[in-house]
């Protein structure tokens, strides 16, 4: 397999979040983040989502994101579990970013708001802001590689991370896994 993106720590996450607070579009930048971390999204969903995607018939956030074959990776339809950690962040963002129309894209671009980003100029959104904290390696992928490790270092299953991670392989999510000297430290002592 290729060089892997890399996985965050708390620490990188933080300066990525404190970095954004100062700069210009924070609370979509701050959400798109979150977003991508706490839901475990690919950049061609994240790009692809639209309010109605994230909000109910009353506007609330959903406790489940469905993405349509045309969002994802593969073309097939997938769900996405709303933590609460995330349905803050998205409310808030909702709330300073409110829809001039639910097929709005949700998260805005600059030049043409209500089309919201493509896959690619997102990806490269990451690479510029990971570089401009100082973070070597990490990429747009790095938010959805960090959960899947974060959550294995909780001891959740393969078999559980493969379905939030909607990996057709189970040896996909396996790869994701990013090894550490804690984690081992952490599993030497449970005997």
């Amino acid at each position: 397999m290729s060089k892997q993106a890399k996985t965050l720590t708390s620490q990188e996450i933080r300066r990525v979040l404190d970095y954004v607070a100062t700069r210009k579009h924070s609370l979509r930048n701050r959400a798109m983040l979150l977003t991508m971390y706490y839901a475990g999204l690919r950049v061609k969903e994240c790009a692809a989502l639209r309010y109605e995607d994230v909000l109910d018939g009353e506007g609330k956030i959903r406790a489940e994101i469905r993405l349509t074959p045309e969002q994802t990776k593969g073309s097939k339809a997938g769900t996405v579990f709303v933590s609460d950690k995330l349905r803050k962040e998205l409310q808030a963002y909702v709330k300073s970013v409110p829809p001039n129309a639910l097929a709005d894209k949700l998260f805005y671009s600059q030049k043409r708001p209500q089309d919201g980003w493509n896959s690619n100029t997102l990806c490269q959104f990451f690479h510029h802001l990971f570089k401009s904290v100082g973070i070597e390696g990490a990429t747009s992928h790095s938010p959805r590689r960090t959960l899947i490790t974060n959550l294995a270092d909780k001891g959740v299953s393969v078999r559980v991370l493969q379905s939030i991670a909607r990996h057709a392989n189970i040896s996909t999510t396996q790869a994701y896994i990013d090894v550490n000297d804690a984690m081992k430290r952490k599993a030497i002592e449970l005997v």
